[in-house]
């Protein structure tokens, strides 16, 4: 029997709503944000959820109580599954980071998953402390279903890793909506398949459309 991930993302704060880069900020979930997490918890209130695991970040252990909470489990704080730090361009826009720190935007552009801004974590390091905590998961938790909240640029460089998929274009080429859904199922702790990916049909109809969501790549015409 597969052990199963249901991977979320955090809900939605004031600061991802402004698409402000904020890694190591420890914002709180706005209402909108509640909302998506009370509505993925709705839709998760009939699994067998064996346990919760969440980053110690508030806006992920909010998440990870409101979606659980039918289930009356308390999240396992793992410092591994938090945000990468994007150092001295915590809490500005893009637009703010590419007047003040333009050189080092653009190496960032470039290469995020080997490149960091001065302070910050490039994506490799987030991937080297995060991809054993969920091995770790999935040991502990043979054959169970188990909830696993984090952040976007960590879920996404995770499911790289895991899926084999070329890690230098994490942030342009998938995406992480607010208080989505991941399903990865394991055959054992190193192969794993994807299911079902930034899944939002709890609480939208549609996918979000694409748009740049602190890159600039999506806005080339």
């Amino acid at each position: 029997m597969p052990t199963r991930v249901l991977l979320i993302r955090h809900g939605a704060t004031v600061l991802s709503a402004e698409d402000r880069f904020a890694g190591s900020t420890d914002v709180e979930l706005s209402d909108e944000g509640r909302r998506q997490a009370r509505a993925l918890g709705e839709r998760l209130a009939g699994e067998s959820i064996g346990a919760v695991y969440a980053s110690p970040m508030q806006r992920t252990i909010e998440t990870a109580r409101l979606v659980t909470a039918a289930h009356h489990l308390e999240p396992h704080p793992e410092p591994g599954l938090r945000e990468i730090a994007h150092g001295r361009w915590e809490g500005l826009t893009r637009k703010d980071v590419e007047e003040r720190f333009g050189d080092e935007y653009t190496n960032w552009e470039i290469d995020p998953f080997l490149f960091a801004p001065e302070g910050g974590e490039a994506g490799i390091s987030v991937m080297a402390r995060a991809v054993p905590v969920i091995r770790g998961i999935v040991e502990r938790h043979a054959g169970s279903t188990v909830v696993v909240v984090s952040h976007k640029a960590t879920i996404r460089l995770v499911l790289a890793s895991l899926l084999g998929i070329d890690a230098r274009g994490y942030r342009d080429r998938l995406d992480q909506a607010p208080a989505c859904l991941n399903v990865v199922d394991f055959k054992d702790p190193v192969r794993a398949r994807l299911m079902l990916y930034n899944d939002t049909s709890h609480y939208t109809e549609q996918p979000r459309a694409a748009g740049a969501h602190l890159s600039s790549w999506w806005d080339a015409s």
